[in-house]
């Protein structure tokens, strides 16, 4: 699971995903509300995506043919 944080930089938010820099806002309140609904959207696909269990076949068919 992804740990968002924040930090300022200077006058700026910087939005983080584990270690990783993804976003500079100008508001600390946009940053935690950037935060709360990409939390919120990676808890609704976690049913839907699990990495522990692999589907014998992918979601999405190929667009087009594999070639022989």
């Amino acid at each position: 699971m992804t740990s968002y944080s924040m930090i300022k930089v200077g006058n700026d938010y910087v939005v983080q995903a584990n270690d990783k820099c993804i976003l500079k806002v100008g508001s600390r309140r946009r940053a935690a509300q950037l935060i709360s609904e990409a939390t919120d959207l990676l808890n609704a696909l976690a049913p839907v995506v699990s990495p522990d269990i692999a589907p014998d076949e992918p979601s999405l068919p190929r667009e087009a043919p594999e070639l022989s």
